[in-house]
């Protein structure tokens, strides 16, 4: 698919923008690359890309690579000397005032936080305002298509089907007397994925009391601690079909070994649920009303609950991320504790919603991936109800 000028000029007269001006060096901005379709793989020197929002868009390449954005539409100039380059650019910017890069203020948005401070200061030194790309960029990369939709729903079906394999997997293992631990289960959860088609950027979290409460915990093969009856079990899984474009599927869910879990697993996982309830029920009322929704604003539904059951110290991350074809992706997340994300929640993207308690005996993480149509959203996948029973 080539690169969609018209649409780009669209969004950036919607959002008041001059221009987009995409720069580069040594492939630093993958973004840049996905969103304007360029396969350049050379580029030893700066070049820029600069799309008005109206009228042919403008090129500024190294006379050393001067074909590198030859797959673009636009008329180019070349330069050599560092003070040709800063002529030209001055030149390919002219009456522009306000043009988005990828860059965030304070890098809040760190995904899109790409572009060298010294090339915003030259930028900024040619009289030209630089505003974030990060509402652009996700409009023309988190927008899934049909087919990505699709794959993201069976992805989640192979996924949810591992999942609960993995916790029978447990109570049948300790059954046994096999002495499993968090780091065999990992494996047995990597090797259901090759079997089913599944791959994965990192393996997935098993992980048991205390060290549940560490949210991105690693077991290891040496040290891994046995899963025991009257154990906690977190189990934290993500992947997408082994297909090109591929999109992820990400969710956790919590388990207890043995007929009943104590009334303190049970109070800390009710609020958990009931705060990923909560920002679930958010997204699909303001999605079914045509209300503009950011993602601020799901986060604070999800961490009010927490923060009114007293627990708001103990709820230490954002409520969601974007999930693309990398399972954080660039689209808006569901934050107003790491950052203030103030993109709105648009039709074609998904995101997680994990809100969760971590206490210094256990912690408790309740994950679903939310799809936002035109005119509904909600989860992807199974949603958790109840804690998960192991009988061992």
């Amino acid at each position: 698919m080539p690169f969609d000028l018209q649409a780009v000029q669209e969004e950036l007269k919607r959002l008041g923008f001059d221009g987009w001006l995409f720069y580069d060096y040594l492939h630093r901005d993958p973004i840049g690359y996905r969103v304007l379709r360029v396969t350049a793989s050379m580029v030893k020197r700066r070049w820029f890309y600069f799309v008005p929002a109206a009228g042919a868009p403008r090129k500024l390449v190294h006379r050393i690579e001067p074909r590198v954005l030859d797959e673009l539409p636009g008329e180019k100039q070349e330069y050599s000397a560092w003070t040709e380059l800063r002529e030209k650019l001055k030149q390919t910017l002219a009456g522009a005032r306000r043009v988005a890069m990828q860059y965030s203020p304070e890098g809040h948005i760190p995904i899109v936080s790409v572009v060298d401070a010294g090339t915003v200061e030259l930028v900024r030194g040619l009289g030209v305002e630089v505003v974030s790309s990060a509402s652009l960029a996700q409009q023309f990369e988190a927008r899934w298509t049909p087919a990505q939709r699709d794959m993201h729903f069976e992805a989640g079906r192979r996924v949810d089907e591992i999942m609960q394999g993995a916790f029978r997997h447990v109570g049948d293992e300790i059954r046994e007397n096999r002495k499993p631990t968090e780091y065999s289960v990992q494996q047995w959860i990597l090797k259901q994925f090759e079997a089913k088609g599944v791959m994965t950027d990192d393996p997935p979290i098993v992980a048991l009391n205390r060290n549940s409460s560490d949210g991105h915990y690693e077991p290891h093969r040496e040290g891994s601690p046995e899963i025991r009856r009257g154990d906690w079990v977190l189990l934290d899984v993500w992947g997408k079909l082994k297909q090109p474009a591929a999109v992820y599927y990400d969710i956790t869910w919590v388990g207890f070994v043995g007929e009943k879990p104590s009334a303190r697993h049970q109070e800390i996982f009710e609020i958990v649920r009931a705060s990923r309830d909560a920002a679930i029920e958010r997204v699909a009322q303001a999605v079914a009303r045509g209300e503009t929704l950011r993602g601020f604003q799901v986060d604070d539904a999800a961490r009010d609950v927490i923060r009114q059951a007293g627990y708001g110290d103990y709820f230490v991350h954002r409520t969601g991320h974007s999930i693309g074809e990398d399972v954080h992706w660039s689209g808006a997340n569901m934050d107003n504790f790491e950052t203030h994300d103030e993109r709105e929640l648009i039709p074609g993207t998904c995101f997680s919603v994990e809100p969760g308690i971590y206490t210094p005996e256990f912690g408790v993480r309740l994950e679903v991936d939310i799809y936002v149509d035109d005119k509904k959203a909600g989860p992807t996948g199974a949603v958790q109800h109840d804690i998960v029973r192991i009988s061992a």
